[in-house]
């Protein structure tokens, strides 16, 4: 396949999450809450949005335009891919393709149904992607391997795989930098970046700091907004377990009546609570946030004004070249 003909498959696949029409969204939508009860319709229909709005080709030529697309040779590149969130994997495997390289791909069971979709809809735009796109239960007879994982898978992945050139990610998480001055939809836009997906994405902002002194409660009610997502089952559950741990213990806590508030110096909050930490000078946050490098997907802030950070309520919608982890697939696929 030329290069041209692959970018042609990927901006089809963006007309495709545009266009798709309700009914098929809303079947789609039910299989793949049916293999993973974490996603909902309105979970899958903004990860479909997500990828609509980067999958142009203006998009797609700047994400490639530094990079070489003609391989000396095809690769075969293993992925195992994540099913936190809807379609975590999908990147991956764009990159692999648009490198001109062999997807050798693991799917994880909870988001099979949507990448599978995905996957048919990518061949039928090209059938010579049949030949690039290879599902597989086992990873064998690969050149490259690139994985995603918890903590612990990916301790395994780095020994099993290490023989191979390898991309191996963990868990991360994102944070949110407060200064005092945000109005109250600007802080709201938060609620986007904390509990889209339930909070189970490493963009998902877990960790938020405060300016010393800064009422809580401002903040508190600037998301009262998001409380519906308090009726879903497994987030009800485990806003409850999480509040009687508190209780019990009598842990210092504040509770908005759908999610919970913790002063902690960690990092990664449990689901329905955001942790938060006070912070006498941008110095001192510097310093603070520099210590979690290895932790952190992304920040953000206020219209962005912390130093490399997002804007409130854009940490979910990652531009192409916004690679997890900060590790450029593209690069390291161009490589091999």
């Amino acid at each position: 396949m030329t290069v041209a003909q692959r970018k042609e498959a990927l901006i089809g696949l963006g007309d495709w999450f545009r266009n798709i029409d309700e009914t098929s969204l809303a079947t789609l939508s039910l299989n793949a809450v049916n293999a993973n009860n974490w996603f909902t319709p309105e979970s899958v229909k903004a990860s479909f949005s997500a990828w609509g709005q980067v999958l142009t080709s203006e998009q797609i030529d700047e994400w490639t335009a530094t990079h070489s697309l003609e391989p000396q040779a095809n690769k075969k590149i293993g992925l195992i891919m994540a099913g936190n969130i809807p379609l975590v994997g999908l990147h991956d495997l764009l990159a692999v393709l648009i490198a001109g390289h062999t997807a050798c791909v693991k799917y994880s069971s909870q988001d099979k149904p949507l990448m599978s979709a995905v996957v048919n809809k990518l061949k039928a735009l090209n059938p010579s992607l049949a030949s690039r796109i290879i599902v597989i239960e086992q990873l064998k007879d690969v050149d490259a391997v690139i994985a995603t994982g918890s903590d612990n898978s990916a301790r395994y992945f780095k020994h099993y795989f290490s023989k191979y050139p390898h991309i191996i990610r963990q868990n991360r998480v994102s944070v949110g930098v407060i200064n005092g001055r945000e109005s109250e939809e600007e802080l709201a836009k938060i609620g986007q970046d904390a509990f889209q997906y339930y909070g189970l994405g490493c963009r998902n902002v877990s960790k938020l700091f405060f300016p010393t002194g800064y009422e809580l409660p401002k903040f508190i009610k600037s998301l009262e907004r998001f409380e519906p997502v308090i009726n879903h089952h497994k987030f009800r559950n485990n806003y409850d377990y999480n509040k009687s741990i508190y209780l019990v213990n009598r842990e210092d806590h504040l509770d908005s009546g759908f999610f919970l508030m913790k002063e902690s110096n960690e990092l990664v909050s449990p689901i329905s609570v955001l942790f938060y930490e006070f912070y006498n000078s941008e110095a001192e946050l510097a310093l603070k946030l520099s210590t979690y490098t290895d932790k952190i997907q992304c920040t953000v802030s206020a219209d962005g004004w912390y130093e490399g950070s997002l804007p409130f309520g854009e940490a979910q919608c990652p531009a192409l070249w916004d690679y997890a982890d900060g590790v450029d697939t593209l690069e390291f696929l161009s490589s091999l």
